[in-house]
């Protein structure tokens, strides 16, 4: 299983600041530490993973990326043994009025009850420290890999 997405981030006093965004459904609503993500999506063998990115983040996000130039993060193996392409942007975006696209599952389980929930649920800017805490442990190599690209081009940039 393959999924790609979008790291976007700005720097502002030095300090790095990158959107995560809140999975949705009952299994994360009262989760907050390790229940966060890039916005990003499956994609099929054979299909572009940047365009995939993009799409997914519309999905997510309820807009398309805002446009900048796209820095490859490169892969990770989670240890669901799904594989996440990512790329980082820097790019403002406003995170308070995100909509999402939906899916449906039985909740509560064993009821007969299909009810629908939004993929991601909220979306926010934090500093790269918070974002360590939120997201989930497998994306966290996302930040470090931003974080070496960006004191490859600014070495003013710091987590916070």
């Amino acid at each position: 299983m393959r999924s790609a997405g979008l790291l976007l981030y700005r720097v502002t006093g030095g300090v790095l600041w990158v959107l995560v965004a809140h999975m949705g459904g009952p299994f994360w609503a009262r989760k907050d530490d390790r229940a966060w993500s890039i916005p990003k999506g499956e994609y099929a063998d054979g299909d572009d993973p940047e365009a995939a990115a993009a799409r997914e983040f519309c999905e997510e996000m309820g807009s398309p990326p805002p446009p900048g130039q796209l820095v490859s993060l490169g892969t990770i193996r989670q240890s669901s043994g799904k594989w996440i392409t990512a790329y980082a942007v820097e790019a403002d975006f406003d995170a308070a009025n995100i909509r999402s696209n939906e899916f449906e599952m039985e909740w509560p389980r064993g009821s007969g009850v299909v009810r629908s929930f939004p993929e991601v649920d909220r979306a926010e800017w934090v500093d790269c420290a918070t974002a360590r805490v939120k997201l989930v442990a497998g994306q966290v190599a996302f930040l470090d890999r931003l974080l070496e690209h960006l004191h490859q081009h600014d070495p003013t940039a710091r987590e916070a």
